[in-house]
């Protein structure tokens, strides 16, 4: 991260005397915040949700059935016969390991799919930010690592203004 900063910083002193007669027009996006805030990234987690939703369901309702069968082998395993005990414990058993493999499937599944959608909303982000700064003249963007960025440079809420028209042009 130092080294990006300090990157960018010697590429401004190098541009700046170049510069210096020429206005120089900077601005800053604060990504955190578009990535909370834009549209699309709301979209993104409520399409996820929905195609997520039934698979979470089926997961609550197997924890629910071991659960269950749980509570029965410890109330009734006393009084039942060594055979029926022992194809409960089996089922039990049996149950958990599916459980187990469906929770990991459904967690690495939902990591990729993460992963897509913060792909995509990350290029449409990028994309959003150079077109504003080629539209409102830019000759520099800065993001991350800044320590400091004034409201008269925080060009954050026009990229979000930005993104917001491109998402309701695409509906």
């Amino acid at each position: 991260m130092k080294r990006h900063i300090h990157s960018i910083l010697l590429l401004c002193a190098l541009l700046l005397p170049g510069l210096a007669a020429a206005e120089v027009k900077v601005g800053f996006v604060n990504t955190a915040k578009l990535m909370e805030k834009a549209p699309q990234a709301k979209a993104a987690i409520s399409k996820m949700e929905a195609e997520f939703a039934p698979r979470e369901k089926d997961l609550v309702a197997l924890q629910r059935e071991i659960k269950s069968k749980e509570e029965k082998l410890a109330r009734d395993g006393a009084v039942m016969s060594e055979a029926e005990r022992s194809k409960l414990e089996r089922e039990l058993i049996s149950r958990k390991r599916e459980l187990k493999r469906s929770q990991d499937e459904f967690r690495e599944d939902l990591n990729i799919r993460r992963n897509e959608e913060l792909s995509k909303l990350q290029r449409r982000l990028y994309e959003a930010i150079v077109t504003l700064a080629k539209e409102e003249k830019f000759d520099l963007i800065l993001s991350e690592g800044v320590v400091f960025a004034s409201k008269r440079i925080d060009i954050t809420d026009a990229v979000l203004q930005h993104l917001d028209k491109a998402f309701k042009s695409s509906k």
